[in-house]
């Protein structure tokens, strides 16, 4: 009892030590840390401290790192701490590390208190902002990057900072042919759902949101599952397969699509990407559109999923539009995800150049797959990506294949020993990837088939989302000159993870515990490279729209560096060298000045990139209404960019169709087609 008096008055006197509140915060409940929990926070730091590939020590420098996390968790845009607060929880920040040895979480729920204060507060005053009005003519503007410097020092600034952010939003719905009434009671409606979300916090939401900014200290991929969401993992994932085919998280009060699953609806519609934002959800094609800004994670699925052969409409801001770009809506029709709609496919494609004409075989892979239940129970017929590729390779000869492409576009990776199996098909045996533990040990896998079944022409197309096993094939296709890798630079994910049940530590707790995922090695190319932070940087690059600093890898926090290791005992196959790359760059390039679709694509991307750098966003409606023509370009690019609009340079050999205008893959077949010319002369 005496512990959980201290942790109240705590709570009082940071309560009164900010600024004084302009309207009274109603009263709570005061979420308090279970004896489980404590327990749980003892193992999970155990663990992190001594397996984790990255020896980070337990010291104050990791304590002011998992701080910093836990704010940037709570109020990642500086809107509801004030200063004060920050000032009142500096007694907290070279301490968590002794705290989480001892299992004391008295920090992270005392913070959570306050958090939750500010915000309730927040809500009565945003109400009255609201039925104020804004004058939308005035020339202000809402600055992000200046915004989520510094934290709100007198209730001058923090007032004023709500009030630019409340007509910001309410300008975004605006725009969206809404009149300021109607925009209002959305705000409103908006805010009280983020309430009654603020009233169905349990102490189980809190320590999770603190066990992942632990776990994000140590790296990105390692996370702490709460006994809720460690039981219904399993439930989510199948039933992810039943709906729109992507994942989702909770970023600040947003619903960010983390993954597009491979064969499902939003994989085919190629108009849903990861870091794109979920901001209103409808029912079938004419239904309204819900705001869902601000939901519970569960709350938004349930809208999102459905029978199959429904519509569902999403009103969602690109990842890649930056703040000045208004929401666009999608409509995607909801279906079951099968084995055959996430398998690899083919296209025999037909261009001609100088009068010769070339086939390209183009195989798409969207994962690395295996049916692993069917080859355990010694199914002769199992399904794989290497004995789907192998049978599409067949058939491609069969139709007197000059060069084949391997699309791995949106190719998240999947199983390693299809990634290295495959390899095997256009490469001698030997290593594919190397894998270094924790404790420096590396360890080869390699591919031990005997012959190469394809010895033709090869490339590899990649882009942004290209990650893990997909990067592992392509680094390995690089590395033994077997092939060129054209597109974008990779994702850059190459560490390895595990996932740990805490039960196994505490077998006598009769409290449910939760799970454990941590990096425990790291992924390096036979030269001895690894694939994280760098990717795979393609031997010729294609115009692109993402930026490693907002895309991929680098760009999130606390990400592992760079490595380099010794380099395996390998044999190149030298089908590819330096002076073919450079030809292959110089047609590229000539393609790049003389093309004016090209042309136009790179001064589209460039305009994209320009709008999407700057940090100013303006409050006038009519400055706002003509910076919407941004949104526009990037629906442009991205169709351009994903196929969306009609060609006719190259014919697919089965109908004689045109090409759908896929940029990436048409230019691509025209590499192969230079490739090819200069084979035959």
């Amino acid at each position: 009892m005496k512990r959980f008096s201290i942790f109240f008055s705590l709570i009082a006197v940071l309560s009164f030590s900010a600024f004084a509140q302009t309207q009274s915060t109603e009263e709570l409940e005061i979420l308090q840390p279970t004896e489980a929990q404590m327990k749980q926070t003892v193992i999970v730091t155990n663990l992190l401290n001594n397996y984790h590939y990255r020896k980070t020590p337990l010291s104050d420098s990791l304590s002011q790192i998992v701080f910093d996390q836990y704010l940037s968790s709570l109020d990642n845009g500086k809107l509801y701490f004030q200063q004060a607060d920050i000032d009142a929880f500096e007694r907290y920040k070279v301490r968590l590390d002794d705290d989480l040895k001892r299992g004391n979480l008295e920090a992270p729920y005392v913070m959570f208190e306050i958090f939750r204060q500010r915000m309730m507060d927040r809500m009565v005053f945003l109400n009255e902002v609201l039925d104020e009005g804004f004058d939308f003519d005035t020339d202000e503007y809402f600055d992000t990057k200046e915004e989520n410097e510094v934290y709100a020092s007198t209730l001058e600034e923090w007032n004023e900072r709500w009030r630019k952010y409340m007509k910001l939003q309410a300008l975004n719905l605006m725009l969206a042919d809404r009149d300021y009434e109607s925009a209002k009671e959305v705000l409103k409606k908006r805010y009280t759902t983020i309430s009654r979300t603020l009233r169905q916090y349990r102490s189980e939401d809190v320590f999770q949101i603190y066990m992942n900014s632990l776990t994000e200290s140590f790296d990105p991929h390692t996370s702490y599952f709460s006994p809720k969401t460690a039981e219904k993992f399993q439930e989510e994932m199948s039933l992810t397969f039943e709906g729109i085919g992507a994942r989702l998280q909770m970023e600040d009060e947003y619903t960010k699509i983390v993954e597009v699953i491979a064969g499902g609806p939003a994989f085919k519609s190629k108009e849903l990407q990861a870091n794109d934002l979920i901001v209103g959800v409808g029912q079938g094609e004419k239904g309204e559109v819900e705001d869902v800004v601000g939901w519970r994670l569960d709350d938004v699925v349930a809208l999102i999923k459905g029978p199959k052969g429904t519509k569902v409409k999403l009103k969602i801001k690109p990842g890649e539009g930056g703040v000045n770009a208004p929401p666009m809506e999608i409509v995607l029709e909801r279906d079951e995800i099968k084995l055959e709609d996430e398998a690899a496919k083919s296209e025999l494609l037909q261009v001609e150049r100088n009068g010769k004409k070339f086939n390209v075989g183009v195989i798409t892979i969207p994962n690395f797959y295996m049916d692993f239940a069917a080859a355990s129970k010694g199914d002769p017929n199992y399904r794989s990506t290497t004995r789907d590729v192998k049978k599409l390779i067949t058939e491609l000869k069969e139709q007197d294949v000059e060069g084949i492409i391997i699309d791995l576009r949106r190719n998240g990776g999947g199983a390693l020993l299809e990634a290295i199996q495959l390899s095997g098909l256009f490469v001698n045996q030997g290593p594919v990837v190397q894998i270094r533990s924790g404790n420096g040990e590396v360890r080869v896998e390699k591919d031990d088939t005997p012959e190469v079944f394809y010895d033709g022409p090869l490339g590899v197309l990649v882009d942004r989302f290209s990650a893990s096993a997909s990067e592992i094939f392509a680094g390995a296709i690089q590395d033994y000159k077997r092939g060129v890798v054209l597109g974008e630079t990779t994702f850059g994910k190459g560490t390895v993870q595990n996932v740990i049940d805490l039960e196994v530590y505490l077998p006598q707790e009769r409290d449910k515990l939760g799970q454990l995922k941590f990096t425990l090695g790291m992924y390096y190319r036979v030269n001895g490279e690894s694939t994280q932070i760098r990717g795979v940087v393609p031997d010729v690059s294609l115009p692109s729209i993402m930026s490693a600093d907002e895309f991929g890898e680098s760009s999130r926090a606390n990400a592992l560096p760079f490595e380099k290791i010794k380099k395996a005992n390998f044999k190149p196959n030298n089908k590819i060298d330096a002076e073919l790359v450079k030809s292959l760059n110089a047609y590229f390039g000539d393609r790049l000045k003389n093309e004016q679709d090209l042309n136009n694509l790179l001064a589209e991307i460039e305009d994209v990139k320009k709008e999407r750098a700057e940090t100013r966003i303006s409050l006038n409606l009519t400055e706002r209404k003509d910076e919407m023509k941004l949104a526009e370009q990037i629906r442009t690019v991205r169709n351009k960019l994903s196929g969306n609009v009609g060609s006719s340079e190259i014919r697919k050999v089965k109908d004689k169709e045109p090409l759908t205008n896929d940029i990436y893959l048409k230019e691509s077949v025209m590499i192969m087609s230079e490739m090819l010319f200069r084979k035959v002369g």
